[in-house]
């Protein structure tokens, strides 16, 4: 069976209501649209599990991760991650003071991390342990 067989198979099993499904082999990247109340109110636990899923089954296949989304949910999260750091930067050159973000998982922290690097005044910092694990903007001086 085909991976793009086995990713349709997948979502109809996980009870998805009429998915549409775009999988783009270039990029490693799998959009699942759904018209589903339940899955739109738990995507932040659903989207995860689903990754996991389907990386579980790439990796048996030898090929290499994917990323999911689903109802452009992880697009606007991480629209929203890049807008809290542009607005924390922001503040922390106000009030010259370091600025901590609250905790984000590693690849959140890692859009904060990206997003401040272009700005040659500021520098981020991880701190931390596990679920704890957030970012601290600072000015460099």
């Amino acid at each position: 069976m085909e991976f793009g067989e086995k990713i349709k198979k997948l979502v109809d099993l996980a009870g998805f209501y009429a998915p549409e499904i775009t999988i783009e082999d270039e990029h490693r990247k799998i959009l699942i649209m759904a018209d589903d109340e339940v899955i739109r109110s738990n995507l932040d636990s659903v989207l995860p599990a689903m990754e996991h899923l389907v990386n579980l089954m790439a990796h048996r296949d030898k090929q290499p991760a994917y990323v999911v989304d689903i109802n452009y949910y992880r697009r606007e999260r991480e629209r929203l991650i890049v807008e809290l750091a542009k607005a924390a930067a922001k503040k922390a050159v106000m009030t010259k003071s370091e600025i901590a973000l609250p905790a984000m998982n590693a690849y959140e922290r890692r859009l904060v991390h990206v997003e401040i690097s272009t700005r040659p005044d500021l520098k981020t910092e991880s701190v931390g342990m596990g679920k704890e694990r957030h970012i601290i903007i600072q000015l460099i001086v």
